[in-house]
């Protein structure tokens, strides 16, 4: 055969790969583009029984198995979703009872329930092979109750005389200046030991200002690219961006989490408090691509409960809240389980046990949702404008150098159509669906967009698709060498 009819049958078909698809140079990897799965190690998945001490399964607030070995069990199917980070409760050494981390006995000790150190840092290494981060929540406002130092003459002066909110736990004197350097210490110490790539630590009313700044500015220097996420449950907007203004990256936005839960959890609910949110926070914050997103976690009720209260089912509800969050600005954090729509009231009810053997209708959504998140730069770096907003449709657009996506969310009970002019988007191109496959042309001045109801769907801006001449000149070339090629295999066969 000739030499030449294969060099050209070659060149021809990566002509073909090459030609629809027009190359975009990505940035380097930022904190932004992440999403990140969190998780409650106890509650997660047991990968070594050996470890099982004290398990009770049928007791909420005790140790269930989970440990490291199980998530590491389960990085595949993790990142499997598009998650390329995940964030971890403490894993620190904890006094009986401590099935949750945050009763911490000794912070240079793993809890002997999930595995050693050696066992933690083949964690991260696991997930950092799968090019995935790991946050750690490092508890800095106290530690267990009966903690061998409060009867340690020598550290009376590490405590505040008042308790830790809810659980009573004694609460440590971050402006002393021992205390300041064990934590610090302590900190430093796991970054450096295990490769970790970020922490999140609790605001509450006590957390001093001038302790974050040192903390920030300690941990940060240990390692490049460290991200230091600030768990605001119990602070005001005052001490919030405090922290960011004293070396902190973000926060967990719960104010916006209320917003979400309660438009998402049923039908025909207005957006305006969703997206007046998101506009104050462009005026309070910063860098609002970092600040954390969520629907719920360890400390709050499960979303799914409150979707059930509304008698609604949760796949739907689950599907558009999710649009949502994985397309506006912030870090999404998705707490373990809501790929199944795990369901759950307060404390402890909301960490049950994972469950790998049930419907995966939601974990295929997320997989859409994760590839789009980042394949598409403007979803995660670019700005935001609403489009439309009535009575639960809503469309806005997030627009960064020349690639603009448009979002379109129904959440209402019946079809909507959403007419946008060129005002809003650039004449005579079309939208193409990534979600539904949907495609709308400019018609005139306009476009026409149709969603059908509990439904979204994510465009990306384009020119108008037409022939595509070089694609078909490519294949009659590929075409023409096949029966060239076929022609001079008969001539030698005859031979």
């Amino acid at each position: 055969m000739k030499k030449w009819v294969l060099k050209l049958i070659i060149i021809s078909l990566c002509l073909i790969n090459v030609l629809p698809v027009a190359a975009t140079e990505k940035e380097s990897r930022s904190w932004q583009d992440e999403s990140v799965y969190l998780m409650m190690i106890d509650r997660f998945n047991n990968g070594d029984q050996s470890n099982d001490e004290g398990v009770k399964m049928n007791q909420p607030e005790a140790y269930h198995g989970g440990d490291f070995q199980g998530v590491m069990d389960q990085l595949d199917y993790i990142k499997d979703m598009g998650f390329t980070a995940i964030s971890l409760t403490p894993a620190f050494d904890n006094v009986d009872g401590g099935y949750h981390g945050y009763w911490v006995n000794d912070f240079y000790k793993t809890d002997e329930h999930f595995g050693s150190i050696e066992e933690f840092k083949k964690l991260i290494n696991e997930a950092h092979k799968r090019d995935m981060k790991v946050i750690l929540e490092f508890e800095v406002n106290h530690v267990g109750p009966n903690h061998a130092w409060l009867n340690d003459s020598k550290k009376n002066l590490w405590f505040r005389a008042e308790q830790g909110q809810g659980e009573n736990l004694p609460l440590l004197d971050q402006e002393n200046n021992e205390v300041q350097k064990y934590l610090i210490d302590a900190a430093k110490w796991w970054i450096k030991e295990t490769n970790i790539d970020g922490y999140q630590v609790q605001l509450l009313k006590h957390t001093s200002a001038a302790f974050i700044r040192s903390f920030a500015k300690e941990v940060k220097a240990v390692k490049d690219n460290f991200y230091l996420l600030g768990e605001a449950k119990n602070a005001d907007t005052e001490q919030m961006v405090s922290f960011i203004e004293n070396g902190g990256d973000g926060i967990t936005d719960y104010p916006l989490a209320a917003e979400l839960r309660e438009i998402f959890s049923k039908s025909n609910q207005s957006f305006t408090p969703l997206f007046a949110r998101l506009a104050q926070n462009e005026t309070v914050y910063p860098e609002t691509a970092l600040l954390a997103t969520l629907m719920d976690n360890q400390f709050t009720e499960r979303f799914t409960s409150q979707m059930v209260e509304n008698n609604e089912h949760p796949g739907p509800r689950w599907r558009q809240a999710l649009t949502f969050l994985y397309t506006t600005p912030g870090v999404p954090f998705v707490y373990y389980g809501s790929e199944i729509a795990l369901n759950g009231s307060g404390e402890p009810d909301n960490r049950k046990q994972m469950n790998f053997r049930t419907d995966q209708e939601i974990v295929e959504y997320i997989k859409q949702l994760g590839s789009l998140r980042s394949e598409l730069p403007s979803l995660t770096r670019g700005t935001m404008n609403v489009l439309y907003e009535k009575d639960g449709m809503a469309v806005y657009k997030r627009v960064y150098h020349d690639e603009t996506t448009v979002v379109a969310i129904n959440n209402t009970t019946e079809t909507q159509t959403i007419t946008l002019s060129e005002k809003e988007l650039a004449g005579d191109k079309e939208l193409r669906g990534l979600i539904n496959n949907d495609l709308v042309r400019n018609d005139g001045e306009e476009y026409h967009i149709t969603i059908d109801r509990d439904e979204s769907e994510l465009y990306v801006l384009r020119d108008k698709s037409g022939i595509n001449y070089s694609y078909f000149i490519a294949l009659g070339v590929v075409l023409v060498a096949f029966f060239v090629f076929i022609s001079l295999i008969k001539k030698r066969s005859r031979k």
